[in-house]
């Protein structure tokens, strides 16, 4: 029986969140041998040809002529190739994979706050609970009980600042040309200044230290950044953003999970209490959960 395209979306959806929960551990093993910004820089690149695969495959390399996707592709890089990656990468090296994962959330609430006031609307009650769920769940993980600050908590929670400004330009730029042209514009363009930003900062990492870690990369920069993008965006050609977040917000559990396993890091009291107010904010913020029932007039 085949698939609606309904199931398809949501089948696809949850593939990008299974590969995505790795995401932080990955990232993390690959710091045994290079710094952050340079297991970012060749992921990217690594990532950046395996779009250019899937451009060529589905022959949209004309859609590269139009110079105002290009205007958005800088936008795009800057803002979530550059800033956003950045800083996850460079938070990671001071915190661990289940709070990246866990205030990675956190976006739901700054997407949904940005698109409300760059469109003028009004606030619901529910949307601002949520907000508040997920305010408190970011400082359950950045106090650890006020004994286990980590810079790199911070550090990500500031990312998720940049992506709304990204996913904007993104959606712009769907209207003109296809996700897989996005994606490799993107990562192309982010790859030459993540490389100067790294080699700047830790000039003497040479290829001996790159070969040592080139499995860990070619599986982030090809799966992670790459496959898994994909998935997600042919998930929400099918079904609605609000829907892939909910399914999304699994993803830090997952993620916990793998790094017990891998890293033998076991969820701490305050991860776990964190989720909760996360998970509630983004159903609230997603509009899957309703703190009110309309009540059927009696006549």
């Amino acid at each position: 029986m085949a698939l609606s395209e309904s199931r398809k979306g949501e089948s696809l959806v949850g593939l990008s969140g299974f590969i995505w929960a790795f995401f932080p551990v990955i990232t993390v093993l690959s710091y045994a041998w290079i710094p952050s910004l340079h297991s970012l820089a060749w992921s990217t690149l690594f990532a950046t040809l395996t779009f250019a695969i899937v451009v060529s495959y589905r022959k949209r390399w004309g859609e590269l002529r139009n110079p105002q996707l290009w205007k958005y592709g800088l936008l795009i890089a800057f803002f979530i190739g550059i800033l956003f990656y950045g800083l996850y990468y460079v938070g990671l090296e001071t915190t661990t994979p289940g709070n990246a994962a866990i205030i990675a959330l956190f976006e739901v609430f700054t997407a949904s706050v940005f698109f409300h006031v760059f469109r003028g609307e009004k606030i619901p009650f529910p949307h601002m609970a949520g907000a508040l769920l997920m305010i408190v769940g970011a400082v359950i993980v950045l106090a650890q009980g006020f004994t286990d600050f980590h810079i790199g908590d911070l550090l990500i929670l500031v990312a998720t600042f940049f992506t709304p400004m990204g996913n904007y330009f993104q959606q712009r730029a769907r209207a003109i040309a296809s996700s897989d042209t996005i994606m490799f514009m993107r990562s192309l363009l982010s790859v030459p200044f993540l490389f100067l930003l790294a080699y700047t900062l830790h000039p003497n990492i040479g290829l001996t230290q790159v070969q040592s870690s080139l499995p860990i990369l070619l599986f982030s920069g090809i799966i992670l950044l790459g496959l898994s993008k994909i998935f997600w965006i042919e998930g929400i050609h099918r079904i609605s953003v609000p829907k892939a977040l909910a399914l999304q917000s699994v993803v830090p559990f997952l993620t916990l999970l793998i790094a017990w396993v891998i890293l033998a890091q076991q969820p701490t009291i305050w991860q776990l209490t964190s989720l909760v107010p996360f998970v509630l904010g983004v159903l609230l913020l997603t509009d899957h959960l309703k703190l009110f029932r309309n009540n059927p007039k009696r006549v």
